[in-house]
């Protein structure tokens, strides 16, 4: 059973998860027709050597099922945004790899993204209230990656790759 504190912070939690993926992927989709799943695949392979990935290592950092990454990586590779080769270290396996329209899409759409997640997430904070933040939901994603049923992912991304960070 939960507290009636930890009960609200649930909730709050899930208000602001649900309300930013949805407006995540509606800025998303009018300004560059990536959707937000669309976004996690190019980001985690751009972030990845030679910007590729073992399917199965891309699922795990995306926290997705391998069968709907297979779907998705199939509906992304007819756009020419990823295409699917064997493995670079396991030629039974295969890797998603990050074509050259990907990384230009990904790059043309990480600015607006990124300047919505400035307005929508971190202008309504004091940046005194970001290390407290930060540490509470690296303490929550430990505990996820401690105790669910994904295998730990082998990289934890800092950066939005392609775009310029400032101040």
């Amino acid at each position: 059973m939960l507290t009636d504190e930890q009960q609200e912070t649930w909730f709050a939690y899930m208000r602001v998860s649900l309300r930013l993926a949805y407006e995540m992927n509606h800025q998303l989709q009018t300004d560059s027709g990536l959707s937000l799943a669309d976004y996690d695949v190019l980001n985690a392979l751009a972030d990845s050597p030679g910007r590729r990935l073992q399917t199965s290592a891309l699922a795990t950092r995306i926290s997705w099922e391998r069968s709907r990454l297979s779907h998705h990586l199939k509906r992304m590779g007819g756009r020419g945004l990823v295409e699917q080769a064997p493995s670079a270290q396991d030629r039974r396996a295969t890797d998603a790899v990050l074509t050259d329209a990907g990384l230009a899409a990904l790059r043309a759409a990480t600015p607006g993204h990124a300047a919505l997640v400035r307005r929508l997430f971190f202008d309504g904070l004091d940046p005194a209230q970001l290390p407290a933040l930060r540490a509470a939901l690296e303490a929550v994603h430990e505990q996820v990656v401690e105790h669910g049923t994904l295998p730990r992912p082998a990289a934890h991304q800092h950066r939005l790759p392609g775009l310029q960070t400032g101040g």
